[in-house]
């Protein structure tokens, strides 16, 4: 993994697609939009509530993930100036080592924007301590622009959803909050229905709770935020560095 993220500038290796048969009923039968892209993944657009989201598999587009990725995204209209970000603890102890050899013992001076932002938001903002933590603190590291907010959002079901996901310590899961939207990003190598399930369950948690904060914080939500990610037909590429 290491070695991914002091590689960020380079591509990513492309995996064989396996196949998802299921995928497009499973979308179907719940009323989702599907769209197949050959020799790439697909796109699922899916609502809850009034609010959309997108569900996307295909070639990762970040260093520390090798082969394909899940990514799940919604615009959310929080304010441009909150950013958030939670992350497997294993993921932001090899970013932290990789940002000191790059910008410390390296020849670079400073982060630019070629440095994924949750690498950036890392050195940019403290974390939550340990006792703001509680339960998640062995697993999980969590920062923000805006501490309060942060930790309301884990508050609650957030919190117990994070506590109960099924993954391997080392395996990266990134949910962040930027530009009005929230955003996850884990590997998964083959697109299982069951596994789309799970992660858009607990995707759809991370969505409720942060309308939750919205209600009792109404100054977080940008009056000028309007979705425009929806627009975009492709699998992603168009997208690539807005999160």
């Amino acid at each position: 993994m290491l070695e991914g993220i002091k590689r960020w500038l380079g591509g990513s290796p492309k995996a064989a697609s396996p196949e998802w048969d299921s995928v497009a009923p499973w979308a179907q039968s719940h009323q989702y939009g599907f769209r197949a892209v050959p020799d790439e993944g697909f796109v699922v657009d899916g609502r809850l509530g009034a609010t959309a989201w997108r569900l996307e598999w295909g070639p990762s587009q970040r260093p520390y993930i090798e082969g394909h990725e899940l990514r799940l995204r919604s615009e959310l209209g929080l304010g441009s100036d909150l950013q958030a970000l939670v992350m497997n603890r294993a993921l932001a102890e090899q970013m932290e080592k990789a940002v000191f050899e790059q910008y410390v013992e390296g020849v670079q001076t400073r982060i630019d924007n070629q440095t994924p932002p949750e690498m950036r938001w890392l050195v940019m903002f403290s974390k939550l301590a340990g006792s703001e933590l509680g339960a998640l603190k062995e697993r999980w590291v969590a920062l923000s622009s805006q501490k309060a907010w942060l930790t309301q959002w884990l508050e609650g079901p957030l919190a117990g959803a994070l506590g109960a996901l099924h993954v391997e310590p080392g395996v990266p899961v990134v949910l962040m909050i930027g530009r009005g939207r929230l955003m996850l990003r884990t590997p998964l190598a083959e697109a299982h229905v069951g596994q789309l399930q799970g992660w858009l369950r607990f995707f759809e948690c991370a969505m409720r709770e942060a309308k939750r904060v919205v209600a009792d914080n109404p100054e977080s939500l940008s009056p000028s935020a309007a979705p425009s990610v929806w627009q975009q037909s492709a699998l992603p590429g168009s997208e690539r560095e807005s999160s």
